[in-house]
C-alpha cells in the first residue's frame, strides 16, 4: 500500500512551495524539514495541497479539520477517512488510473492478467482506514527524509 517516495513532491499553499531543496531546484522552494506544520495550517479549515510525481501530477488536498487540546493529542498522525485506494506508482496520473481501474476490475478484459501482474496482485479500489492507520503507527515520528 502507498507510494515509495521515489518521485519529487511539494506542498503548496497561498503561492508558497515547500519541499526538499537538495532534490528540487525551484528557487522559491522552502525547505520542508525546517517548517513546522502548525505554522502553515493554523486554524480549523486551513488546507494545503500535496503534489507528488510531477509527471503523473497527483494532487491531494490536506485539510486541518480540528485542533485538539494538548492533552488529547495522539503522538502520531491519524487518518480519519479517505476515498479510494492509493494508485500504483507510475500508473499515469488520474487518466492512467481510470484506465487501470477499468482493466483491473474486469477479469474478462484481455489485458487483465498483465495488469494484475504489473500491480503485484489483485487490486480493490477501496479505502482502508484501518490499514492506513496501521501503516502510520509503524512510522517513526517525526519523519526524516532520505537525503
Amino acid at each position: 500500500m502507498g507510494w515509495s517516495d521515489s518521485h519529487l513532491h511539494r506542498f503548496e499553499k497561498d503561492g508558497k512551495l515547500w519541499g526538499v531543496p537538495e532534490l528540487d531546484e525551484s528557487k522559491e522552494l522552502i525547505d520542508e524539514s525546517k517548517t513546522q506544520l502548525a505554522m502553515v495550517l493554523q486554524s480549523d479549515g486551513d488546507s494545503i495541497v500535496y503534489r507528488y510525481d510531477f509527471g503523473d501530477d497527483w494532487r491531494h488536498k490536506i485539510l486541518l479539520e480540528k485542533i485538539l487540546p494538548a492533552e488529547d493529542l495522539p503522538n502520531r498522525p491519524v487518518c480519519l477517512a479517505g476515498a479510494r485506494r492509493c494508485p500504483p506508482e507510475d500508473v499515469g496520473g488520474t487518466g492512467g488510473y481510470q484506465e487501470f481501474l477499468k482493466i483491473i476490475l474486469d477479469p474478462s478484459h484481455k489485458e487483465y492478467k498483465r495488469y494484475v501482474q504489473w500491480a503485484g496482485g489483485h487490486f480493490h479500489d477501496e479505502f482502508d482506514t484501518k490499514a492506513v492507520n496501521q501503516a502510520l503507527a509503524k512510522i517513526q515520528w517525526p519523519v526524516k527524509h532520505r537525503r
